[in-house]
């Protein structure tokens, strides 16, 4: 096809119907939380010590997620039904919660990653 082809072609396209209707609706499903999510962050947050919450927002590619970090870095992330349940979580488990997007992720979850992919854990 040659460059000035393409204007010829009008309003037409060459993509199959299947690339068109996703080329339109330019969405994906994200999936949302379940019993399993809030059944996994239960057990997460009582089998360990020091346990932080941070609540990260809504996004293009996933809906409202806790991270949950405990005292050496160790950390766990759901999906969760919104904003307000997860600090109400935190707070029925006695743990400080925190929005992710105002103090961010705290170092020991970096230190934690960093000393996996060493090997060094």
């Amino acid at each position: 096809m040659g460059l000035f082809d393409r204007f010829r072609l009008g309003s037409r396209t060459r993509m199959s119907r299947p690339a068109r209707e996703a080329a339109r609706t330019g969405s994906t499903r994200v999936r949302a939380a379940d019993r399993a999510d809030e059944q996994h962050l239960h057990e997460w947050v009582t089998a360990r010590r020091g346990v932080e919450g941070f609540v990260e927002p809504r996004t293009a590619v996933s809906d409202v997620t806790l991270l949950l970090v405990a005292h050496d870095g160790e950390w766990t992330r759901r999906r969760v039904p919104s904003v307000d349940w997860a600090h109400r979580f935190c707070n029925s488990h006695q743990v400080p919660s925190y929005d992710a997007a105002v103090v961010g992720i705290p170092q020991r979850m970096r230190d934690y990653n960093r000393r996996k992919k060493l090997g060094l854990d």
